[in-house]
């Protein structure tokens, strides 16, 4: 069991992926930096995710912790003599990948065609479906920034700002403080995110 720092990065993208991780607690951002140094928030990871499953010799992307962040390591070569004896990880782990591959196509379409409304409620819809048991959420943790948000979303800080100002004010949801956000609305936050 390995405890990351907030802010420290666990991951960083280009270096030899001779490792894999199993999140036990905590959150993290992974983003890709572009060469002229501006970063891409790619994605959020809790617990239960497992990250740095990389097909080439090297990481596609960072990881940081947004907070104390829990997690296991373990050796890649350890992983596929793993597999070789317990195919139903294997299994697993491919359920994992087709879900993020899942994933990567909803943020294709939200960076692409959806409006700021659209983004900020998908979002949190998404955060709200992300609970480990599987049933949505009600109440929804927001340990990133607004600015990690932003930067996921594709748009300005004051955008989501306002866009969650609008949200609350039409009764979609509360704001109970800066890291939760309460769906008072699931039904109307759905059909914002579909617009």
């Amino acid at each position: 069991m390995v405890q990351i720092e907030p802010g420290q990065c666990f991951i960083t993208e280009g270096e030899t992926a001779d490792a894999f991780f199993n999140i036990t607690a905590g959150s993290a951002k992974l983003y890709k930096l572009m060469a002229d140094g501006r970063r891409q928030i790619t994605g959020f990871a809790f617990r239960g995710h497992f990250l740095g499953l990389a097909v080439s010799s090297t990481y596609a992307f960072s990881a940081e912790a947004i907070e104390p962040v829990r997690l296991c390591r373990f050796a890649r070569a350890r992983l596929f003599r793993l597999l070789a004896d317990f195919p139903a990880l294997e299994r697993r782990l491919l359920e994992r990948a087709a879900t993020e591959l899942v994933a990567a196509q909803e943020q294709m379409l939200l960076l692409g065609r959806k409006t700021a409304r659209e983004r900020v409620a998908s979002f949190l819809r998404a955060q709200a479906l992300a609970a480990p048991c599987g049933r949505p959420r009600a109440m929804v943790a927001l340990p990133m920034r607004r600015g990690d948000i932003a930067d996921y979303l594709g748009l300005t800080i004051e955008t989501v700002s306002r866009t969650l100002t609008r949200l609350r004010a039409e009764g979609i949801i509360e704001i109970p403080d800066q890291t939760h956000v309460l769906l008072r609305d699931p039904a109307r936050l759905v059909r914002a995110a579909e617009g």
